[in-house]
């Protein structure tokens, strides 16, 4: 039976506060050069009470707060996603991540809803390259990935690896999928077959999946 891992791209697999702090920029800079906005988004990715479903929405909140409306911020967030992997919106791969990625028995695919903006130039930044069998971009989830998960084999083990139920696990866990929550923003919804903090803590678990 083959065995396929679904992976989500911000927050899973690209790391850090770059990229979100690169979209706050320049939604600042699209509100008329706020100087406050920046630093009210900094002090929202340390607080463990903020509800956003993850930085991007956090920003978004925020900005709407400040009059902001969907055509600036999409502009603002597609500016920030050519920035992707540089040293204005900086990445790092979880700890262990390649390691498993090359030894892994299992089909591997990149799901995200990110469009392919430097995702290629992202995965080699992370040191991925060529580590993922499929890379499926602007995928739209949580909606997007019901329709992912239904072209996938019917007999086919399927574990969705994220950090936000809703849009990465939650579509995964209905079909009776199994899921892994790794660190992200918290959800009182969240029923994950697997949750670490952090990547190299959830290894042992998603290894002893794949042994079945």
């Amino acid at each position: 039976m083959n065995s396929i891992l679904l992976f989500d791209f911000d927050g899973t697999i690209a790391l850090g506060d770059g990229p979100v702090l690169a979209y706050a920029q320049q939604v600042a800079a699209a509100l008329g050069g706020d100087d406050t906005f920046v630093d009210v988004i900094r002090a929202v990715l340390t607080s463990a009470d903020d509800d956003a479903l993850d930085g991007y929405d956090a920003v978004r909140r925020v900005a709407e707060t400040r009059g902001a409306d969907a055509t600036l911020l999409s502009t603002a967030y597609l500016a920030s996603r050519a920035q992707l992997g540089t040293a204005e919106a900086p990445i790092d791969a979880p700890e262990g991540l390649a390691d498993f990625l090359e030894s892994v028995d299992a089909e591997r695919i990149l799901v995200t809803n990110a469009p392919a903006i430097r995702i290629v130039e992202a995965l080699e930044a992370l040191g991925l390259h060529g580590l993922f069998d499929r890379i499926v971009t602007g995928a739209g989830k949580p909606k997007g990935l019901e329709a992912v998960l239904a072209a996938l084999p019917a007999d086919a083990r399927v574990l969705s690896i994220g950090d936000i139920w809703h849009n990465d696990l939650a579509p995964a866990h209905a079909r009776g999928h199994a899921t892994a929550l790794i660190g992200g923003f918290s959800d009182p919804n969240a029923t994950p077959t697997f949750r670490a903090a952090e990547f190299s803590t959830l290894v042992p678990q998603l290894e002893a999946w794949l042994r079945g």
